[in-house]
């Protein structure tokens, strides 16, 4: 057998990697939206949600206005005799009612994270979007205690998007780290594997959920897993933790 591969650092994307980001933000939409019809919002569900989707992509997912602006857009006599601005309490509230109650990891993600710690790898996290929002994701996904508080990288702190090579070469840079014993695990092409490729890292694309796996990317990954155990797997037969 050819001798291990030593791993200096795991690093793992959060959204759409440690949990169902796209299918859950759904379903937290979808709650808000129930909550403000039944507050006396004169729209239909599928309506309000087909608006909501266009505001979102108009706005992005990160604009911390989507009520307010889908307000705006329904006619007046949809909202005839509500306050505003409870209205939209009302489905931030339950926004933040399912965020509290469901958030939670990939049943088989903390285990994954338990063995590797355990077997002396160093683990961290790279991840796009506004820090505060990604900072609590990884508090209510309980993957605190397995990663290196060093190791935890995010876009904002740094200055820079996850699609350029030069965001994981900064991280390799801050740990003082050899680019080609660090691997980075996210489920998209753009943002995980081709930066992270041209930097030098070994990338693993989980085809796990969302959207983005599926579109290609401008370079392969080095490996493809489905869910944790499969990356256990190729972690335990190919690499160590480095010394």
């Amino acid at each position: 057998m050819a001798d291990k591969k030593p791993l200096y650092l795991i690093t793992f994307d959060v959204d759409d990697t440690l949990f169902p980001t796209s299918d859950f933000s759904r379903q937290a939409r979808e709650n808000a939206l129930k909550a403000m019809i039944a507050a006396g919002l004169q729209v239909t569900l599928p309506e309000a949600m087909a608006e909501l989707t266009e505001v979102i992509s108009e706005f992005t997912s990160n604009d911390d206005r989507h009520f307010n602006r889908l307000l705006q857009r329904l006619p007046a006599s949809r909202m005839q005799g509500l306050n505003v601005t409870m209205l939209v309490a009302v489905g931030v509230a339950a926004y933040h009612d399912t965020v509290f109650q469901g958030l939670a990891p990939y049943e088989d993600a903390l285990e994954a994270f338990r063995r590797l710690k355990d077997k002396g790898f160093r683990l961290g996290v790279i991840s796009q979007g506004i820090t505060i929002k990604q900072a609590e994701k990884l508090v209510r996904l309980r993957v605190l205690p397995f990663l290196d508080p060093r190791a935890i990288f995010f876009s904002e702190e740094l200055g820079m998007s996850k699609a350029n090579p030069k965001f994981y070469q900064r991280a390799c840079e801050m740990l003082d780290l050899a680019p080609e014993g660090c691997m980075h695990i996210g489920d998209r092409p753009d943002r995980d594997i081709d930066p992270a490729n041209q930097a030098g890292w070994l990338t693993v694309l989980n085809r796990r959920s969302g959207r983005y796996h599926e579109r290609p990317g401008a370079t392969p990954p080095a490996y493809t897993i489905h869910n944790f155990w499969d990356l256990v797997e190729l972690i335990d037969k190919s690499f160590e933790p480095a010394k």
